[in-house]
């Protein structure tokens, strides 16, 4: 079964009245995606892992990888984990003109095909194209317009994968639309509650689309559009969750039924509770994104690492203590630009929020070279100083059961991925993939 068999099943069962989804699993970081492939081959399912246009792109984006890059980086680890590829779904997320949107429209919407084509042409299968946000001097993008330019986006998608198939058989790209697109890494709008998408905007969209497709002769590429991204009343802040409401929903929910080929697709769930997010799957929001709430989980077992740390080094004078805390807040200061729009406030807000907001702006700077250096200190102390069971009872209880039950070996990587992927079961879970309460770790 190939990776658009996979996502069109989930299509297929959800008009037929099951509660069927996949989650989609947004981040580069090296340990969400261990975490996620060892949750898939735990469960024998599917894996759908996704990279933003800011985070992949023909330039590198912030991670410096191009999609090959990114899809070496996945496959490979695949690989090591004895995943079979076959299983892999690469997608690439709000794929358009939003790296390049501080340029004019024409320059921004050329560099937006390379990438796309870019991205097809790595074997990515599901394709969200999202030409939303305004380009330029524009001061707003019209819905016609948008509808416009992802059609051209998707001729080239064709055209790529036509290129494709001249050097060896490739399914041919799966596409979601939409443009009711949550704020990526969460909005302070979860303060004053967000609109949930009506039935007649979802129309909308939906004929905008079809009509700009046809216009181009992409009927056969309209076939193939599977998905359509909509707000469906989730979202969270700095410390709060707006939890999904179904009655809010319900009109949104019903009128999915004109649309065989359809599912929605749910930006935003992050710290979601399993009950709901079983109930967005339910109600057709069978695609449910994630990224900052698996970042989050990492950087939370990393701290607790580092507070036992810190109580291990008042038993051993000798230990170099690795700082992990208080580098990343020197290296947050020193680079502001990856937090400082989000996090406002006194200055004691703000180092407040660098730590622990749920917008999980840390994330971005894991990779920085004094973080890593850090970070490495503080796995090597970890190592060589037994950690006591009082204190990993302390910090992180749930890993202490799974050790002293014999389901997780007391490794700080193992602990880190472990806390990590409880977050991953809780999705697999919810969207029928797994379950969640057979975690016994060979």
């Amino acid at each position: 079964m190939t990776a658009t068999d996979i996502l069109r099943d989930i299509v297929a069962a959800q008009h037929s009245g099951q509660s069927r989804g996949i989650y989609s699993v947004c981040s580069s970081h090296p340990v969400v995606i261990d975490a996620s492939i060892e949750q898939a081959v735990r469960d024998e399912s599917a894996l759908l892992i996704e990279s933003t246009s800011n985070q992949v792109n023909q330039y590198g984006g912030y991670t410096g990888m191009t999609p090959v890059d990114f899809r070496d980086f996945v496959l490979s680890r695949c690989r090591e984990r004895g995943m079979d590829e076959n299983r892999i779904i690469l997608g690439g997320d709000h794929l358009g003109p939003i790296p390049f949107k501080s340029e004019p429209a024409d320059s921004a919407m050329d560099k937006a095909c390379a990438m796309v084509h870019n991205f097809v042409g790595a074997g990515f299968v599901k394709i969200h194209l999202d030409a939303s946000i305004p380009l330029g001097n524009e001061i707003l993008a019209k819905p016609e317009l948008v509808a416009r330019r992802c059609a051209r986006l998707c001729g080239v998608c064709e055209e790529a994968h036509v290129r494709m198939m001249l050097k060896k058989s490739f399914p041919a790209p799966l596409y979601i639309i939409g443009t009711e697109v949550p704020v990526p890494g969460g909005s302070d709008e979860v303060e004053e509650g967000v609109r949930v998408t009506s039935a007649d905007d979802l129309e909308e969209t939906i004929r905008l689309n079809r009509d700009a497709f046809f216009r181009e002769n992409l009927h056969d590429a309209w076939d193939r559009v599977i998905a359509v991204v909509v707000q469906p009343g989730v979202e969270f802040g700095d410390r709060s969750v707006l939890e999904y409401n179904r009655r809010d929903a319900r009109a949104l929910s019903k009128k999915l039924s004109d649309y065989a080929q359809l599912v929605f697709e749910a930006h935003s769930t992050d710290y979601q509770t399993v009950p709901r997010m079983k109930e967005m799957v339910e109600d057709g929001f069978a695609i449910l994104k994630v990224g900052p709430g698996l970042t989050y989980a990492f950087r939370e077992a990393v701290f607790m690492l580092a507070e036992i740390e810190s109580e291990l080094c008042t038993l051993n004078s000798s230990m170099i203590p690795s700082r992990m805390l208080e580098t990343i807040e020197e290296v947050m200061l020193s680079n502001p630009q990856y937090w400082q729009r989000y996090y406002t406030g006194s200055e004691e807000e703000q180092a407040f929020k660098r730590r622990y907001s749920l917008f999980d702006r840390i994330r971005y700077y894991w990779s920085d070279g004094r973080v890593k250096a850090s970070y490495d200190r503080l796995i090597e102390n970890m190592h060589k100083n037994d950690i006591p069971d009082t204190l990993l009872s302390q910090y992180l209880p749930s890993q202490y059961r799974k050790v002293r039950e014999g389901l997780l070996r007391r490794v700080p990587q193992d602990m880190i991925r472990d806390r990590v992927q409880e977050v991953v079961a809780d999705y697999a879970f919810a969207t029928g993939m797994g379950d969640r309460y057979n975690s016994e770790i060979t």
